[in-house]
């Protein structure tokens, strides 16, 4: 549950969901604050036994209307943090809500790239696949994967994208108000794809933006092939749940 109270509006507010990721979560809070005095940060924890919540907490004190902390008291997952803190976000009242990871795979200087390439959209993708785009740090089958996983997903839910697994997005508010995430099922990172299902459900305009993807240099990534073989087969029942033709 939230650890504080909503404070001041904020014109973007990047949610983060995190489990063990002490080594990372205090440096990009700083990077991302220090792009705009507009800027906050969410921050979803599964009750990480490293201590990632308590850095939170050091840097919510010092800035109380720019950093907040939803403790989870257990870890159920990616997909029921997302959800989660997606709705948490649009909660609090910001212009824009950006989703990214905690391992510095998403860099923030991208953040007010975003912006400026929303234009009358309602989501930016950050996406590793459209030109000026890439991967670093990555092994060439983890880039083959990717790129199968992102023809598989177009294949199964009728989607157009270079990047349908990139968890590094803007939302506008209003956009995230128009969907029921409540009603999301996601349990892993599949939530990437539901949203994107319902955003397609409910009209709403995606654009990608190329970033350059950097594989984490601290911490250890959740990463396995059964979760990864288990948010696939999720894809059909996404295309029924969501009535995908």
């Amino acid at each position: 549950m939230p650890e504080s109270s909503p404070g001041r509006p904020l014109k973007v507010l990047a949610m983060i969901p995190t489990f063990n990721e002490r080594e990372n979560i205090t440096a990009l809070i700083k990077e991302i604050l220090l792009l705009s005095d507009d800027f906050g940060v969410l921050v979803v924890d599964d009750d990480s036994p490293d201590g990632t919540a308590d850095a939170v907490r050091e840097l919510a004190q010092k800035e109380p209307e720019r950093v907040f902390l939803m403790l989870r008291k257990e870890n159920r997952g990616r997909g029921y943090a997302g959800i989660a803190g997606l709705i948490e976000a649009a909660r609090r009242g910001p212009e824009f809500v950006v989703e990214m990871d905690a391992d510095f795979s998403h860099r923030p200087l991208y953040i007010p790239r975003f912006l400026e390439a929303i234009g009358d959209a309602d989501i930016v993708i950050g996406s590793r696949g459209v030109k000026g785009g890439g991967q670093v740090g990555r092994s060439l089958g983890r880039k083959i994967i990717t790129r199968l996983a992102n023809g598989y997903i177009m294949a199964v839910l009728g989607l157009y994208g270079h990047d349908l697994t990139s968890g590094f997005r803007l939302f506008r508010r209003s956009a995230l108000q128009k969907l029921p995430l409540e009603k999301m099922v996601s349990k892993g990172p599949e939530v990437v794809q539901e949203v994107l299902c319902l955003a397609h459900q409910h009209g709403l305009k995606m654009v990608e933006y190329p970033i350059v993807f950097y594989d984490r240099s601290m911490g250890s990534s959740t990463f396995s092939l059964r979760t990864a073989l288990r948010s696939l087969i999720m894809m059909w029942r996404f295309k029924v749940r969501y009535k995908v033709k």
